[in-house]
């Protein structure tokens, strides 16, 4: 198997099983999970930047004020969308987390027609359609608008928009979003000390292991998949990052018994037909591409 396709698999893999972390430190408030994820992800990437010897873009990238509020905004994104993730996890609402993912590319999609006016394929349209009448039907059904899905599609897929157009490579990005971020993650927990009330302090050893370990979870996926994006066509990663979602439906449904209606099942059926359509005509398109230039 292609290393590209291996190390790809791996990201979207832990990315999945991300509610099982989740849940296990689900006492800790979640900002605080967050805060802890962005420091010692930040700590994590200053070794591996030193480690590869790649700081000489910091001096630019920090006197470009253009550069830095791109990555004020992308580091804006990224952490709302990990604050929303870890709430939903925490309160036992994984179901409706993998819905936003399921939801996530179809949202880029239009999103690229919308801002970058990519022209939108006949069965992309029927597929954004069909996503439409999923939410529609899940919100008609269960008398709620399922609002953590849709911000966790809404801020990852702007996230991805605004990294398609940044300055910066993957890693270089990674690091400088969350050096943004962690004079906010250190004066937040340097609050929570103060009251009393910081978990890591507080918990026994196996929670503040598991606390410290936020930014290795975090890091590593983004690292594999920066890896496997450069090894493998786009149209494969299109069709690989379907087992996050997957992997966090079925924790949700079968560890933590998260009840699943047979309405609430439907809405996701036709959510799933939405994807269906779009990556066999995403995989279509690519082939006949390829044929074209042979």
């Amino acid at each position: 198997m292609n290393r590209g396709v291996v190390y790809a698999i791996g990201s979207y893999v832990i990315w999945g099983l991300y509610p099982l972390y989740f849940h296990a430190v689900q006492h800790i408030a979640a900002l605080e999970i967050v805060a802890h994820r962005v420091l010692w992800s930040f700590v994590l990437l200053v070794f591996v930047l030193l480690f590869l010897h790649r700081w000489r873009w910091i001096p630019k990238a920090f006197s470009s004020w253009k550069t830095l509020a791109v990555f004020t905004c992308s580091s804006f994104l990224v952490t709302a969308n990990w604050s929303v993730y870890v709430y939903a996890i925490i309160t036992n609402q994984t179901l409706e987390a993998s819905l936003g993912y399921f939801i996530n590319p179809l949202f880029s999609v239009f999103l690229g027609a919308v801002v970058l006016k990519e022209k939108l394929r006949t069965f992309q349209k029927v597929a954004l359609i069909i996503a439409v009448i999923g939410v529609a039907w899940i919100t008609w059904q269960t008398g709620k608008f399922p609002f953590i899905g849709m911000l966790l599609a809404l801020s990852f897929g702007l996230y991805g928009l605004i990294r398609k157009m940044a300055p910066l490579g993957s890693l270089e990005g990674l690091s400088l979003e969350t050096a943004i971020a962690t004079p906010f993650a250190l004066f937040y927990l340097g609050y929570l000390g103060l009251e009393g009330n910081l978990a890591l302090t507080q918990e026994t050893l196996d929670y503040q292991l598991l606390l410290l370990f936020a930014g290795p979870l975090t890091v590593a996926p983004l690292l594999l998949f920066a890896m496997g994006l450069k090894m493998v066509r786009y149209s494969t990663i299109g069709f690989i990052q379907y087992i996050n979602p997957t992997l966090g439906f079925l924790i949700g449904l079968f560890c933590f018994n998260e009840p699943c209606t047979i309405y609430r099942l439907v809405g996701f059926m036709i959510i799933w037909t939405a994807v269906l359509i779009f990556l066999a005509e995403s995989i279509a398109f690519a082939r006949n591409a390829k044929r074209r230039t042979i």
